[in-house]
């Protein structure tokens, strides 16, 4: 074999220098990823604190009550939404008693015959039509506010009676015009937005907690049901 050509091997960059450009490259992106995340953050505090802590408080009005909270999304959104149910019927951060929330893509059998038989449009709005009662809450969480399944799913929340509020992305976004309020997330891209979900269900369920230690007999009220 013939050694490699000098003037070759000359513009090949060492391995380090490879790497070291990578790692860069990398951390760069890492870097402007976290300056959106507190820019987010930041606009979150200013615009959408008030409402996800009052959200907060009228579910520790509704759950201990013998009310229901039902959350859906699709993707990291059904993921987020199982998060918050699992908040409340398990617990966040005191012991406390577990109230009814429900993530509707959870049940496997009833999404799949639901979807075979009327199509993923329908997904979650049988579903709502099923186990919704008037005074209910139902929270879709959606990072582009454009899920038909979830448009539906608020039509038929509004329609039997429950309060419907949505997590979205940055507005103007259909959902967040079907629903009865909306967080919308002004972020530059779908992770950050998810990101700012799982911030805010935490802030919701921290204020949920706050309102039932204010309110010991609400508590009392829940252990009755159960």
């Amino acid at each position: 074999m013939h050694p490699p050509h000098p003037a070759a091997a000359s513009v090949r960059p060492a391995p380090e220098a490879a790497d070291t450009a990578e790692s860069a490259e990398a951390a760069e992106a890492a870097a402007r990823h976290c300056r959106a995340l507190q820019d987010s953050l930041a606009r979150f505090h200013r615009h959408g604190l008030d409402r996800v802590t009052a959200w907060g408080r009228t579910l520790a009005a509704v759950l201990p009550a013998g009310g229901r909270l039902l959350a859906a999304g699709n993707g990291g959104s059904a993921a987020q939404a199982q998060h918050l149910t699992a908040e409340l019927v398990g617990r966040y951060s005191q012991d406390r008693p577990g109230f009814s929330a429900i993530a509707l893509h959870a049940d496997t059998s009833t999404v799949t015959a639901v979807g075979n038989d009327y199509g993923f449009e329908s997904l979650y709005a049988r579903q709502i039509a099923a186990h919704g009662r008037p005074g209910d809450v139902l929270i879709l969480m959606s990072t582009s506010g454009r899920s038909p399944n979830l448009l539906a799913a608020a039509r038929a929340g509004r329609k039997a009676g429950l309060a419907v509020w949505a997590m979205t992305g940055s507005r103007p976004n259909p959902l967040s015009g079907a629903a009865d309020e909306t967080l919308a997330i002004d972020a530059p891209a779908p992770a950050t937005v998810q990101e700012m979900h799982l911030v805010a269900l935490h802030l919701l369920c921290e204020a949920f907690d706050t309102a039932l230690a204010r309110h010991p007999g609400r508590r009392r009220t829940a252990r009755k049901a159960v």
